[in-house]
């Protein structure tokens, strides 16, 4: 199946190439433009905003809420119908230290609102919360795929497996390039690894 893009692309190799290219360039703009630092930090209109910008060029949904319940391999996120109720919740928790913000994470891992592109717009809003309240981020080339995966899917049970993975790879770092690394490790942990965020 292949999700109704602006692109009018039918071929899903094809759309995952346009969609890779496009918002990858996105979201370099995002940064070297400084907008990336003008969202709101910890919420949902936060996480939004950095969606809307990565893929409103390719969906009509970019930035807006699922009106469809999803689930991936066989782990089903929150449902349709509690998902502005879950989203409400989290942007009341606290997102101070280093633990309130990867607890904050997982559960917007487990709402997951989006109808695609969740996970490579999450990694950038916890990117800005770290930033914002410790000066650091994660530099997602010193963290392995499978390790990352298999840590978010038992986060919604227990954070403390995906907190020891991200405390070893926080940086001071917040330079661009850390940045754009950080973009392609991200796309790569998706499937997407055919263009390099600093040469688009």
């Amino acid at each position: 199946m292949v999700l109704d893009n602006k692109l009018g692309l039918t071929n899903s190799a094809e759309l995952a190439r346009m969609e890779e290219q496009i918002s990858k360039k996105a979201a370099a703009q995002l940064f070297d433009t400084g907008e990336l630092f003008n969202f709101e930090v910890g919420t949902f209109k936060g996480l939004s905003q950095i969606h809307k910008v990565l893929f409103d060029d390719i969906y009509d949904f970019a930035g807006k809420i699922r009106h469809v319940n999803i689930a991936k391999d066989n782990f089903q996120f929150a449902p349709r119908i509690y998902l502005e109720q879950s989203l409400n919740y989290i942007d009341k928790l606290p997102h101070k230290t280093f633990d309130e913000i990867v607890d904050k994470y997982a559960d917007m891992n487990v709402a997951h609102p989006f109808r695609e592109g969740n996970g490579r717009s999450m990694r950038i809003w916890l990117d800005c919360m770290l930033r914002d309240s410790l000066q650091k981020v994660v530099d997602w080339n010193q963290i392995d795929k499978d390790d990352y995966f298999n840590a978010m899917v038992r986060s919604h049970v227990s954070t403390g497996e995906l907190k020891y993975l991200l405390l070893n790879a926080l940086t001071d770092d917040l330079g661009q390039a850390i940045f754009f690394k950080g973009v392609d490790a991200s796309y790569y942990y998706e499937g997407y690894q055919l263009y390099k965020t600093e040469e688009l």
